[in-house]
């Protein structure tokens, strides 16, 4: 589904991509981890168009994405921290991004309901708390029934229920065929939700495989000493 082809990118001195290469496939959940300033963000920007690489080519079901825009409507984001119009109510920062996405022909407002957002509907979002922000977000990264999810973070800020029912939603969707990239430092919710887990550290892939087949590799049932077992050994 998303084919990332030798991405580079760097700011000045700084290199962000390393000749980045790596195969994503449809109904699939991956978790993409790594320290802070290993790259993920700056992949994540570069498969939305928000950042152009230096070089490299990132591939959608097939064509590549660079300078075409039309291939974003297949993909929602749910940003770790969602930065909305501070005076808009709810419902306005809803029926403003129903109105872009005009052509969408799926509505999908589950999330809506779940989260019982219409009751909050006349709330500004400057009153809101991170939490219920975190809801909108979610609410909006997949209402227009995308291919692909790109959620950082997702968990963040919310109470366990709203968790419970996000990762419900994500396995959901997941079994609809489509791409769920996940960014989580939570190791528990990744093992609960996610089928890979792929480490970028310096801009390039440490390491790249299905949660069974790392713990398989380490001889450790639970996932977070795996992955501490390997970044050990790669020390």
């Amino acid at each position: 589904m998303i084919a990332i082809e030798n991405l580079s990118k760097t700011y000045g001195k700084l290199v962000v991509l390393d000749n980045l290469s790596v195969n994503f496939d449809g109904g699939r959940v991956v978790s993409i981890i790594g320290p802070n300033g290993a790259g993920k963000t700056t992949m994540s920007k570069c498969i939305l168009g928000m950042v152009l690489p230096d070089s490299g080519d990132i591939k959608f079901n097939g064509e590549s994405v660079l300078n075409k825009f039309a291939y974003r409507s297949q993909i929602g984001y749910m940003p770790q921290i969602g930065k909305y119009p501070e005076n808009m109510k709810i419902r306005q920062v809803i029926e403003m991004v129903r109105d872009i996405r005009k052509d969408a022909t799926v509505i999908d407002e589950e999330l809506i309901g779940l989260y019982g957002l219409q009751n909050m509907y006349d709330k500004r979002m400057g009153s809101l708390s991170g939490g219920t922000k975190q809801k909108v977000s979610a609410a909006l990264a997949f209402m227009f029934d995308p291919q692909v999810l790109i959620l950082d973070e997702p968990t963040a800020g919310l109470d366990p229920i709203s968790a419970e029912i996000l990762k419900c939603k994500i396995l959901k969707e997941k079994k609809k065929g489509k791409l769920i990239l996940i960014t989580s430092h939570i190791m528990s919710e990744v093992e609960e939700v996610a089928d890979e887990v792929m480490c970028l550290m310096d801009g390039a892939v440490k390491f790249h495989d299905t949660i069974s087949g790392i713990k398989q590799n380490t001889n450790e049932e639970r996932l977070s000493r795996a992955i501490a077992k390997i970044m050990n050994e790669e020390d």
